[in-house]
């Protein structure tokens, strides 16, 4: 009965996967490595981790389609198209992909895990939506490291309106976990909002240098969300 009761959600990751292929959303390895994350968040995060995993893409494909034409000349060439690989979709699922790996591996960890995975979809969230957004709404870009006026949609130039849109997204998944686990709420958006801040200060010290790619940032300031969480939790004991 348990399978029966999951089967839907796993048609509609399919069906998704496959639609985003039809749509030119995805390519078509883009479309199975998405399908093979949503498995994996709902398997470790069941409905809860679903339902964060949908509002990111969501609201990430809508801030990404906002005023695209306007936002176009201010964004690298790998990050104009309209269609996300593999790598694309790894960098912001993958975390949240091997936490609810671990969750079936190891459950008598679920707890943590699964907060764990909110705090980094708290983190790809805030971080989609305030470069995405930002870029609208921002008056005044100022370099992460330095605090001086810097160029709209450079790596590591953030702005005030997008930190706060990207705090903003990271309270909606907040909001979503805190509906079913509850008490959390505070410390998804805090994770949510390091990640964010770490995903600047990795583009401007080593994405704007050629060191590492768009990719590996994403990747990387999703582990560091995740890992806050941990942090606090190890700390503050909750």
């Amino acid at each position: 009965m348990a399978v029966l009761h999951e089967l839907p959600v796993v048609l509609i990751i399919v069906a998704g996967a496959i639609l985003s292929v039809i749509a030119k959303k995805l390519t078509f390895s883009g479309a199975i490595a998405a399908a093979a994350v949503g498995l994996l968040v709902f398997g470790g995060g069941g409905y809860t981790g679903f339902i964060m995993l949908v509002a990111f893409f969501l609201l990430g494909t809508l801030a990404t389609s906002w005023k695209k034409q306007e936002k176009h000349r201010f964004k690298a060439k790998s990050d104009r198209s309209t269609k996300r690989d593999a790598g694309q979709v790894l960098a912001n699922g993958g975390v949240p992909a091997i936490l609810g790996l671990l969750v079936l591996w190891i459950p008598h960890h679920a707890g943590l895990l699964r907060l764990m995975m909110a705090g980094a979809l708290s983190s790809a969230i805030a971080d989609t939506l305030s470069s995405e957004l930002g870029m609208v709404y921002g008056r005044w870009f100022f370099n992460i490291l330095t605090f001086r006026k810097d160029q709209k949609g450079l790596d590591g130039a953030i702005s005030i309106s997008g930190t706060l849109i990207g705090i903003a997204g990271s309270a909606v998944i907040a909001f979503i976990y805190c509906l079913n686990f509850g008490r959390t709420f505070w410390l998804i958006v805090l994770a949510g909002t390091i990640g964010n801040l770490a995903d600047s200060i990795l583009g401007a010290t080593y994405e704007r240098k050629g060191v590492i790619g768009n990719n590996t940032v994403n990747f990387l300031n999703t582990l560091i969300a995740a890992l806050s969480v941990w942090l606090c939790h190890t700390l503050l004991r909750l």
